[in-house]
């Protein structure tokens, strides 16, 4: 009966935390005992808040075990006979509360734990109340296996060159597994500070979030690490790790350690990164005006990671590929991968770690802005590496999904873990970043900056909301602003400088921001241009389906941007500025003009269709002197075209046609842009085996592209920009068996093989296209296997991997994809890339969805729902079908799995694809083989 009395006490409680705390008379889940639960929803209760963890964690990589124990500093801001926080397969063996009662704790007895798995919940009953304002002590005892994947506290294990395994234990708990680890109030918003404490055996070493202070040496050759107090912060930012990892290191000019920790035979792949952190660290702490406040960040490559990288604070963890640069296999793209990933988790330093969003929902909040954080500091930092070129791609890739109507805003509801998994998607990092980008160039930079540092100095340590954001960016004054006699924008001054740009517009930032955030989808801006007249309207564009299909307009239902529009004219390049706030708008321009382009260099984040002969206009303007519009522009106008083509808004000999102009084109980012769409037919042709077409296409590319193709040389000179379009190209060229290039490749890769792998014969930037034209003989696929199997660069492996996927051999492909699954030769982690890339494989698409349909209980198994990996699976394995026959296939294999992907948006998404593919092939399929007919030289 006492228990029951504690209960319907607690039931009586309406106390509300942001909405989301409150009960009243609702029935209780069962928890593993039999008896009632005392919580029924996902979400925590708050009426108990954590202050301070006291953490041991002791783990055996032998027996694969770790012990734990932790006491939590909590207080209570409503009385209640209750603690519920979150612990997933913990097993805990004991726990207790205690009191403080001056300087002294007090143990309150009857302490009863209830368990609730489907929530990964836990409750704490006591037989006294615990009361307001009082501090308590939770302090409980448990044991658990170290996690057999990506989350939690996990093992991993990498080979030495002699071929021993090493183990090493790693956490990684973003978003929802540090309760894997410790029991925890496991939300973001309960913020607090932990000390942290290690014991491990002589032979490994601790890293966590803070420097070590001290050393004690235990029985049994143990050792006990202890760290100093972090810093007030979310649990899903607390980290450790114990191994046998090497180091490099040096100091910041503020005074920060930083290092780079690696396996002890790759630490000399460490020095690039130690450079680009130091870089990035002081450029972040100059640009936002904050210092970092922690005395070390630490950069670890772990080799076994799901993600790219995660943030941890002080203590950031990355793939092996996102971190280490190897001179000898590594290329241009590589090295800017590296730097910018680099730059992604210092950004989230500040963005994320020192202001965290309130929940999941907004977890834009910390991606999206570190997405874009990337390209400020990189550029900042590496000029020479060009990386805003390639902000271009990320909206790109941003657009493709947002087009999609199986897209979602950037702010979306997510309550269970999966859910939340499924937020960390391209609309948060990539449409994140990108409406950010609009915004910048909206304010200017200036007000920007001012309005990001204000949101971060008044939210520090805390947590924040969309509108705080907004609020910031429209009030960048603070109180130490005033009292200093700084200069700074208040809100009205604000609008005063956007005034500037936007005649006559008066504009409230939350209300146009709010239009980009809180719902789905991309503006299509429609353009008729008469003389000094400019008529324009918005609608919601689409992939896939056409004005005239009947859910066209139904879609369309609800849907309205305040969409900041920038133009130039044939008589101005200086940029024209509207506000559109309304379906539909008239600019009145001072004198007549012969066309008109919007969107100046791709600032927005719309697309654009140019009524009339709007885009008869423009094709001309390009074959006449295309450098009337910047690269930027160029880049813009033909992605516009072939997106327009896709929602049946533009004929594809139109777009087609815009391309011819490109053998002039002197920009790479441009003439990668428009190869890619040339390329990206080439292989739908390719994989639905229309021969005719694919042959003539081919033909045609090698014809108008043979100068530049032959103007690349077989090495690692020039530019990053240069050595990324000679990757590019090269890969191309011998995809399509264009003679000199299978030649040149054929040679350098027997030259390699007899010399027994010597990289140095085969530049760093070309030894994927080398490896993938070796790997089309049986001996040359073997080589290459035992060379991944012994290679010591993880970005030779992944070149090496690409290129096993790109033979034709079903036999060797099938080998692949089995090995991958093994996980012993090629890593679990690298799982669903080799999924993948064999699914892009004209040989390998239907292997490689036979592969998870086969295999998809036990790809649950190595995946949790909502992950990365598994979303990748789903689209990927099926992004290259177009036929109506492999539709139904796939619409059969998620109605069997129903119950296990019903929540998810992934297999939504693959659907779509594969309708909008359908879809492309039938409009288009006779206009294409038409005008590649009459290109043909």
């Amino acid at each position: 009966m006492l228990l029951l009395l504690h209960i319907l006490n607690f039931v009586g409680i309406n106390y509300a935390l942001n909405g989301e705390r409150s009960i009243e008379n609702t029935s209780f889940p069962i928890a593993t005992n039999g008896q009632p639960f005392p919580w029924n929803k996902l979400r925590l209760p708050g009426w108990i808040l954590p202050v301070h963890y006291d953490l041991l964690i002791h783990p055996n990589l032998t027996s694969l075990i770790f012990m734990g124990s932790v006491k939590i500093e909590v207080t209570v801001v409503h009385e209640t006979s209750t603690i519920v926080l979150h612990s997933k397969h913990l097993e805990i063996t004991s726990a207790a509360i205690e009191e403080e009662n001056g300087k002294t704790q007090a143990a309150l007895k009857q302490t009863k734990v209830l368990e609730y798995p489907p929530h990964e919940q836990i409750a704490f009953l006591y037989a006294e109340p615990l009361l307001v304002d009082k501090k308590y002590f939770l302090s409980i005892n448990y044991i658990a296996n170290l996690s057999d994947g990506f989350y939690g506290f996990y093992k991993s294990t990498y080979k030495t060159k002699d071929g021993q395994t090493r183990l090493l234990a790693s956490t990684h708990f973003e978003p929802t597994s540090a309760r894997m680890a410790f029991p925890c109030f496991d939300e973001p918003s309960f913020k607090a500070n932990y000390t942290i404490k290690i014991r491990r055996d002589g032979q490994h070493s601790a890293l966590s979030n803070m420097p070590k202070v001290k050393t004690l040496k235990l029985d049994n050759n143990l050792f006990e690490d202890h760290f100093a107090e972090s810093v007030k912060m979310s649990t899903y930012l607390v980290a450790f790790i114990v191994s046998d990892f090497q180091s490099v290191s040096r100091t910041t000019s503020s005074g920060i350690k930083v290092s780079v920790y690696v396996t002890p035979e790759k630490l000399n792949q460490a020095h690039y990164a130690l450079e680009a952190a130091i870089k990035i660290l002081e450029f972040y702490e100059q640009y936002f005006g904050i210092y970092y406040p922690l005395p070390k960040q630490d950069l670890v490559a772990v080799p076994d990671f799901q993600s790219g990288a995660m943030e941890n604070w002080g203590l950031t963890t990355y793939r092996e590929t996102s971190l280490l640069y190897d001179p000898e296999t590594s290329s241009a793209s590589d090295k800017l991968w590296v730097t910018m990933v680099i730059g992604h988790e210092l950004a989230h330093q500040w963005f994320g770690n020192l202001v965290t969003m309130e929940w999941w929902n907004d977890i834009w909040l910390n991606e999206g802005f570190a997405r874009y954080m990337e390209f400020i500091s990189v550029d900042a930092t590496y000029p020479e590496l060009q990386v805003n070129d390639y902000l271009l791609g990320t909206c790109f890739a941003a657009m493709g999904r947002d087009s999609m109507n199986s897209s979602r805003p950037i702010s979306s509801k997510a309550e269970n873990p999966t859910q939340i998994k499924e937020m960390f998607d391209t609309v948060s990092y990539d449409k994140g970043a990108c409406i950010l980008h609009m915004l910048r160039n909206f304010l200017t930079e200036e007000v920007f900056q001012n309005g990001i540092i204000h949101y971060l100095k008044k939210h520090s340590y805390s947590n924040a909301k969309n509108n705080d954001l907004w609020t910031s960016l429209a009030n960048t004054c603070s109180e130490e602003d005033f009292t200093s006699g700084k200069f700074c924008y208040s809100k009205s001054q604000v609008a005063k400088n956007a005034h500037i740009y936007y005649v006559d517009e008066r504009f409230d930032i939350a209300e146009i921001m709010n239009t980009w955030t809180l719902q789905k989808g991309i503006p299509l801006i429609i353009v008729e241009q008469n003389q000094k007249r400019i008529k324009i309207r918005q609608e919601r564009f689409l992939k896939g389906i056409f004005p005239h299909d009947p859910q066209w307009a139904s879609m369309q239902i609800g849907f309205l941007w305040h969409v900041p529009l920038t133009y130039i004219t044939s008589h101005s390049k200086t940029i024209g500025r509207h506000l559109l706030k309304n379906h539909s708008d008239t600019i009145e321009l001072e004198e007549d003009v012969n066309w008109v382009k919007f969107n100046v260099d791709m600032n927005g984040y719309y697309i654009v269709h140019y009524e009339g002969n709007g885009w008869d206009t423009i094709i001309k303007l390009l074959n006449q002197n295309h450098t009337l519009f910047s690269y930027k522009d160029r880049a813009n106008l033909i992605h516009n075209a072939f997106q327009l083509v896709s929602a049946g808004r533009l004929s594809l000999d139109r777009a087609l046609d815009l391309t011819q102009y490109l053998q002039h084109e002197s920009s790479n980012i441009v003439l990668l842009q428009g190869l890619g769409y040339l390329a990206g037919i080439y292989r739908m042709m390719e994989r639905r085996n229309i021969s005719d077409v694919t042959e003539s296409l081919k033909r045609y590319i090698l014809q108008h592209f043979k100068l530049v193709i032959d103007r690349q040389t077989w090495s690692d000179e020039g530019s990053i920009s240069d050595r990324m379009l000679r990757s590019a190209l090269l890969e191309l060229a011998c995809d399509l068996q264009y003679p000199p290039c299978v030649q040149k490749a054929n040679e350098l890769f027997s030259k390699w093989m007899e010399s027994g792998g010597n990289l140095t014969n085969v530049p760093s930037d070309v030894l994927e296209t080398v490896y993938s034209v070796g790997s089309k003989t049986a001996d040359g696929w073997n080589f290459l296997l035992e060379r991944y199997k012994v290679s010591m660069s993880s970005a030779e492996q992944g070149k090496i991997c690409s290129a096993l996927a790109s033979c034709k051999d079903g036999a060797k492909l099938t080998r692949l994809l089995e090995l991958a699954m093994e996980g012993h030769i090629i890593k679990t982690q690298d799982l669903s890339s080799v999924i993948y890339s064999v699914s892009t494989n004209p040989a390998g698409q239907h292997l490689a969805w036979k592969f998870v349909k086969k295999n998809w209980s036990k790809l649950l198994e190595k995946f949790p729902l909502g992950s990365f990996s598994i979303r990748t699976i789903i689209i990927g394995a099926t992004a290259q079908f177009s036929s109506k026959q492999e539709l139904e296939e796939v619409k059969l294999f998620f109605e069997s799995v129903k119950e296990e992907v019903s929540q998810l948006r992934a297999p939504q998404i693959a659907v779509e694809n594969i309708e909008k593919n359908i879809k492309w092939l039938e409009r288009n399929l006779v206009t294409l083989t038409k005008w590649i007919l009459e290109n043909l030289k």
